[in-house]
């Protein structure tokens, strides 16, 4: 194992939990430092995103089978390499890097140092420091891959349901990059001023606005593809108004799912993390010049915070948590 010329330690701080339970089961602990496997890297924690699914992961809702406590969230973050296994080539100690590594076996980003497989690690892309790398990996992945199932291409008409939500703000990102015109339904009119400054060509509050007129509006001819956020009527008056042989494309999990029609090509995607993949990703970003909103910000010790303040809902942007220390 190569490591870095400054000891790790053998320990760390990290917020964990020790059952399932409210925001208040996060505390702060002091852990063992994950060994590093022959494919894996160690990095010291920068920043750490708080996904919108952690809130059910900690409640016990979501993934409780086979869980050893204490347990360590965070799927993705970013940080610096600071050891790598024996059989790791494409890292050195010192790089910056970022990653997604969902469900980890030897914890997650909620701590001082996380061990994650190198293949689900990159550097940062240009154009982003540790702060705002940390906050994008695992919903960017999604609403990357998103966008490349629908094939969206220069000039197409394209409509992101949800693009005010931590998806859609990189979802409308990306299709802008590709030529698209872009039309969000985000939520409120905060959502819809917050869709129009990250690039979207129009935008209308799929709560109180009126879609199917803006819709009518911003494709006469009709829409050539739809990402899917949230389902619902508003996803049904979308792929209503799509042209023949319109594309649908939408993560696992949305409820309700767009029904199968003749004339629609319908596509389910679950995100993936791998070196291609966040290969694409980087070139993406780089190319999007990706904007990166952070809703709030929090210390590690405030995770609990964090949470209460996921499971409000309605975020124009990332929760984080700053993990390293910072000096005064």
């Amino acid at each position: 194992m190569k490591t870095a010329s400054k000891a790790v330690p053998t320990t760390m701080r990290a917020s964990a939990i020790d059952r399932f339970g409210p925001p208040s089961v996060l505390k702060i602990h002091e852990l063992p430092v994950p060994r590093v496997g022959a494919r894996e890297v160690l990095i010291a924690v920068d920043t750490a995103g708080v996904g919108t699914w952690e809130p059910e992961q900690r409640s016990g809702a979501w993934g409780a089978e086979g869980v050893r406590f204490p347990l360590v969230l965070g799927s993705d973050g970013s940080g610096t390499v600071v050891a790598r296994g024996a059989q790791v080539r494409r890292f050195r100690v010192g790089d910056r890097v970022y990653g997604y590594n969902f469900g980890g076996t030897k914890g997650g980003f909620y701590a001082e140092y996380v061990a994650v497989g190198a293949s689900k690690v990159a550097r940062l892309p240009r154009g982003l420091d540790l702060l705002h790398a940390g906050a994008s990996p695992a919903v960017a992945l999604t609403a990357l891959q998103g966008i490349e199932a629908l094939g969206v291409k220069r000039n197409e008409r394209v409509v992101v349901t949800g693009a005010s939500g931590n998806v859609g703000m990189f979802a409308l990102q990306f299709a802008k990059a590709r030529g698209a015109h872009v039309l969000a339904i985000a939520s409120g009119r905060d959502g819809s001023a917050f869709a129009r400054r990250l690039g979207a060509d129009a935008a209308v509050d799929g709560k109180r606005g009126n879609v199917a007129e803006a819709l009518s509006r911003f494709a006469p001819d009709g829409v050539d593809a739809v990402l899917g956020l949230v389902g619902g009527k508003v996803l049904t008056a979308c792929t209503d108004a799509l042209r023949r042989m319109g594309r649908v494309a939408y993560p696992n999990g949305i409820d309700p799912e767009p029904r199968k029609r003749r004339g629609l090509k319908l596509v389910a995607y679950d995100a993936k993390t791998g070196v291609k993949e966040l290969a694409r990703l980087n070139r993406a970003t780089e190319k999007a010049r990706l904007i990166v909103p952070i809703a709030r910000l929090f210390r590690l010790e405030q995770a609990a915070q964090a949470h209460r303040r996921v499971s409000k809902g309605h975020l124009l942007g990332r929760v984080v948590l700053r993990v390293a220390r910072r000096r005064k």
